[in-house]
């Protein structure tokens, strides 16, 4: 169960290291909100915010909860 775990974490780390890079070519220097909100993030919401980033005008719309 350990080496799942650190596998997840892996992963994990492994997508926000993209989704940072992805959204600093786009938008250029980066907030720390938004560096909170990628140390906070589960890999779903990685995952959502790295599909709305290709269509994405502002950091906001990449963020932004969806009802």
């Amino acid at each position: 169960e350990g080496i799942q775990e650190g596998i997840k974490e892996g992963i994990q780390q492994g997508e926000t290291q993209v989704l940072r890079r992805l959204l600093a070519r786009r938008f250029g220097s980066l907030p720390e909100w938004v560096e909170a909100r990628l140390q906070a993030a589960d890999t779903a919401a990685l995952e959502e915010w790295a599909e709305r980033v290709l269509e994405a005008a502002t950091l906001d719309e990449v963020f932004q909860e969806k009802p």
